[in-house]
């Protein structure tokens, strides 16, 4: 599953809170939130789902990995959704290790696990 995701009983908006103070805990980051639905609306389309992605990034994470390849910058900084789906709050993420797995990088695949680790333990605090 390329994905990592949790349901929560908190509202959208408590659960984009309390991510971004978990991901503070774990020195990561929110460079920049889309607020999709608003953004579409904005944009004339009609979107009514609330849906959140959060751009995260651990700066000394980032260095050392499009240190080791530039094509890492492709998929940074990390993303986390945050979404009511059918009622549910859910927070997810694409795993790292199934995206450092494109640039064919072996000796990336550890870091990624641990960068993987971390963020799962973020969002699982925030659930």
């Amino acid at each position: 599953m390329f994905h990592y995701t949790v349901e929560t009983n908190k509202t959208l908006e408590q659960a984009v809170l309390d991510i971004e103070e978990s991901l503070k805990r774990h020195k990561f980051g929110v460079l920049w939130q889309l607020d999709l639905a608003a953004k579409l609306q904005e944009k004339g389309v009609d979107f009514t789902q609330p849906y959140r992605i959060l751009e995260v990034c651990n700066p000394q994470e980032a260095k050392r990995v499009v240190s080791k390849n530039s094509l890492v910058g492709y998929f940074l900084p990390c993303k986390i959704a945050v979404y009511e789906d059918n009622g549910t709050v859910k927070i997810g993420l694409p795993k790292p290790t199934v995206l450092i797995d494109i640039v064919n990088e072996p000796t990336l695949k550890e870091i990624a696990q641990h960068i993987e680790q971390t963020l799962i333990e973020a969002v699982n605090e925030a659930k």
